[in-house]
């Protein structure tokens, strides 16, 4: 048996679009499931709105999202970012290439006073990424 923490992350709305992104830029299998799907009236405002959505990778990487529901307010805040880290240069130098396109971008990736590369920047959805590239000792 096994447990294992991932990334769940709540959107306005817009999940589909967010996690269809996130595809683009980590690859890997993704499951959108509505609330429709699991018995909301077709009428309903949370019909065609993202349940429960899960991005799996070949890297391991598991994202998770969800609109939140219109009975609830969406809060955005400060207090969480999802960090990816390596020492594959070329998969995360990709993987900061694309999440820093229409991103507001906090910190360059370049070397920083640690050794690594480390870039971070808060995406067009308005999630926080760290991008940390270990680099091998010269």
């Amino acid at each position: 048996m096994f447990s294992r923490l991932n990334p769940y992350l709540s959107f306005p709305g817009n999940t589909r679009e967010a996690m269809e992104f996130y595809r683009s830029v980590f690859g890997g299998n993704l499951t959108l499931d509505t609330f429709g799907q699991y018995g909301a009236a077709e009428d309903s405002p949370d019909a065609d709105k993202i349940m429960h959505s899960v991005l799996e990778t070949d890297s391991g990487f598991t994202l998770m999202g969800a609109d939140v529901p219109s009975d609830q307010e969406h809060k955005p805040g400060n207090n969480i970012g999802v960090s990816v880290s390596g020492d594959d240069v070329e998969a995360l130098r990709g993987y900061w290439a694309k999440l820093a396109e229409g991103a507001t971008v906090l910190v360059p990736l370049e070397k920083q006073m640690w050794g690594d590369e480390f870039g971070m920047c808060i995406d067009r959805f308005g999630i926080q990424w760290l991008v940390d590239i270990g680099l091998p000792a010269a």
